[in-house]
């Protein structure tokens, strides 16, 4: 059954997704107002199919806070890459640059207003990556990163990328962690299979904090449902 719900739920979401990619440039003429409400319907149809073709159920712990705030989740699925967009009111996401270099659909996520970063983090990427984060933040949006860089299995934990302590510094904004629990349904690799995906919302942390003390706190708290 897990094979089947796989094939079924591949053809259906990517078939689907490739038809939204190649209308994105019409939707863009419409403004980016128009073009985040767009991927929101993106993300809205994905966790119906993830919910009714795999058998999924999507569990919420804590308060989805409102405001503005760097939001700081793990990232074990493509799921939360749009459903956390969505959910927390399209904020400006980071994102690496191979994804940028995908034809029409890295120009749309630029005009959407992603962040692009280099996966190397030299000193002139994590520069420009401060700069479209405060160009961000001077216009109201929240910002969300995944800031162990990529998705991961399920039960790891990697050290965080040095760009997050230096984005946390440059925003000075409160940072509210997310740990996700969304692998065990959809792996990296292998079939997708019945279950649940949580998302946990942690405590803001304030801004200002010493680069150890916010790294271990953020590490801490998005791995929180690891030994769940």
């Amino acid at each position: 059954m897990d094979a089947l719900r796989t094939l079924l739920f591949r053809i259906v979401f990517y078939g689907v997704s490739l038809l939204l990619v190649l209308c994105v440039p019409i939707a863009a003429l419409f403004g980016s107002r128009f073009l985040r409400a767009y991927s929101n319907f993106w993300a809205w149809l994905l966790q119906g199919m993830v919910r009714t073709i795999v058998g999924a159920r999507v569990r919420i712990e804590g308060q989805v806070p409102e405001g503005q705030l760097l939001f700081a989740g793990k990232h074990e699925s493509y799921f939360e890459a749009l459903e956390l967009t969505r959910m927390l009111g399209s904020p400006a996401t980071v994102m690496k640059r191979e994804l940028a270099r995908i034809p029409l659909w890295g120009w749309a996520a630029q005009r959407y207003g992603t962040i692009v970063v280099d996966r190397e983090a030299n000193a002139t990427a994590l520069r420009a990556m401060m700069r479209a984060a405060q160009a961000a933040r001077a216009t109201g949006r929240s910002v969300l990163i995944f800031p162990e860089g990529t998705r991961v299995p399920p039960g790891e934990a990697p050290p965080l990328r040095s760009g997050f302590a230096g984005l946390y510094r440059a925003l000075d904004l409160p940072v509210v962690p997310v740990a996700v629990r969304s692998g065990n349904v959809w792996p990296r690799k292998g079939l997708m299979r019945r279950g649940e995906i949580v998302f946990r919302f942690g405590e803001p942390i304030p801004p200002g904090l010493p680069r150890r003390e916010i790294e271990a706190r953020v590490h801490a708290a998005i791995n929180a449902l690891n030994a769940g």
